[in-house]
């Protein structure tokens, strides 16, 4: 019933900033985390960001602490990852997820381990 489709990536510059969004559509009821994982071509995924449904309790990856931020509009349905100073390491396709686990359980996770995730948006970040 819940679909996630992700948008807003796109070729930007190191130190640039991209913001992207996840619209969660179809029929549902509950108050799940939402987050985003990551995954380089030929490396596994990678935990990114988690936010509660309330917000507040809020986990992110070390590698995007104090550069990338997470937020949601549940009125809207809406999770985004605001991420500035970008990196060429940040290349990656991003994916938006739902799982009622607490954002601290999330690192230890990728995102076919959630409800429902995505199918990604592509993010380049160039030198």
């Amino acid at each position: 019933q819940v679909q996630l489709v992700e948008s807003g990536g796109g070729l930007v510059q190191a130190g640039g900033s991209l913001r992207l969004s996840c619209a969660a559509s179809g029929r549902t009821f509950s108050r799940d985390t939402m987050g985003w994982f990551r995954q380089a071509p030929g490396k596994g995924p990678e935990f990114v960001a988690a936010i509660p449904w309330g917000g507040g309790s809020i986990y992110y990856a070390d590698s995007v602490k104090g550069r990338f931020t997470i937020s949601r509009d549940n009125a809207k349905n809406t999770v985004y990852l605001q991420m500035n100073n970008l990196k060429p390491e940040d290349t990656a396709v991003y994916y938006c997820a739902a799982d009622p686990a607490d954002p601290w359980d999330w690192g230890t996770r990728d995102q076919y381990e959630c409800d429902y995730w995505g199918q990604g948006t592509q993010v380049t970040v160039s030198s």
